[in-house]
């Protein structure tokens, strides 16, 4: 692999580390356990581990490559699901992981635009939680079960 190459993948990681930077942001910002740092990390590794299965062999099969890094990530999401009582907290959160990955393996597959527009469609996703409980609150009170909180 050429220097000119290897600067082309430079370029891609940073990207994807940018991306998942961006994403991870608003879960910091929300006080959430996989911050900015975390949400980077998973997507700059999928993004590497992307772009290293293409080197290693040029009959390589990228597509093996991206069913392991979503088996891998699937388990690291699965440790910040945590059961509270009857309620689930942190699904949101291990889905956000696991999407941070598809963007690496975009970048990594040359997928610019599509990463970029997924990456501003999952902060816009994540911006809309305050409207998510505001409805939700509106259809326990409909459903009589306003008082619950206290």
């Amino acid at each position: 692999m050429d220097m000119n190459e290897q600067w082309s993948m430079v370029a891609r990681l940073a990207l994807a580390a940018v991306l998942g930077a961006m994403v991870g942001m608003e879960r910091e910002y929300r006080g959430y356990p996989a911050g900015v740092r975390t949400i980077a990390l998973v997507c700059l590794g999928s993004a590497l581990f992307t772009e290293m299965s293409s080197t290693f062999s040029p009959e390589g099969d990228p597509g093996r490559v991206a069913a392991q890094i979503v088996t891998g990530i699937g388990f690291l999401g699965a440790g910040v699901i945590v059961r509270e009582g009857i309620t689930l907290r942190g699904v949101t959160t291990a889905a956000t992981i696991w999407t941070s990955a598809s963007l690496g393996i975009a970048v990594a597959q040359g997928f610019y635009v599509v990463a970029v527009f997924v990456a501003l469609v999952v902060v816009a996703l994540l911006e809309a939680n305050p409207l998510t409980k505001r409805l939700s609150h509106l259809g326990d009170r409909a459903r009589g079960d306003g008082d619950r909180d206290g």
